[in-house]
């Protein structure tokens, strides 16, 4: 794994686990389920509004994509590229994520694993990490420690946020991503 394939790792696999609400929770986008929460009802219909492919900015303002495909099998089946730089002449891909949105227990959870450009993986051959569903709306979800929301309720389709919560000493900070519809050339 790469310098700075390791430094993001760490980084993102330090999501939060527990928290309390506070001032500054409210401010943020991710929520947090209470120890031994459970998971509300939710079935994939309700995530329609997430299919397609999805265009913005990421870490440091450097390009990034998620794509998302109709449920095949009961999952939905996404992926994430992280480019490396903002100047299009010099861009790579930084790291990727292959993305499960499936059911569980009535309700729904993501897992996910990260990937060097190279294909090697962050976490184990058998691990991944998994977000429980904490409170479902129309337009979002919000898992624990991870968002997907319509960037506008009124125009869903149109953009998209995604946040991940980190734990960083002594505060709390999010990745947050906001992305517009692809539209075909």
């Amino acid at each position: 794994m790469s310098a700075i394939g390791r430094a993001i790792g760490t980084f993102l696999v330090a999501i939060v686990l527990a928290g309390s609400v506070s001032a500054q929770d409210e401010a943020l986008e991710t929520k947090i389920g209470p120890e031994g929460f459970e998971s509300p009802p939710a079935t994939l219909e309700e995530m329609d509004w997430l299919i397609g492919q999805w265009v913005g900015e990421g870490i440091g303002g450097a390009p990034a994509m998620e794509s998302w495909l109709p449920p095949s099998g009961g999952i939905m089946v996404g992926t994430f590229v992280q480019a490396t730089g903002s100047d299009p002449d010099d861009q790579s891909i930084m790291f990727t994520e292959h993305l499960y949105l499936m059911p569980e227990d009535g309700s729904l959870v993501l897992r996910l694993k990260h990937f060097n450009a190279d294909l090697t993986g962050w976490e184990e051959k058998g691990d991944m990490l998994s977000f429980r569903l904490v409170e479902m709306e129309p337009c979002a979800a919000y898992f624990h420690a991870l968002t997907l929301r319509c960037a506008d309720p009124a125009k869903p389709g149109e953009g998209l946020v995604a946040a991940v919560r980190m734990k960083s000493d002594p505060e709390v900070e999010e990745l947050l991503f906001r992305f517009e519809r692809m539209r075909p050339d």
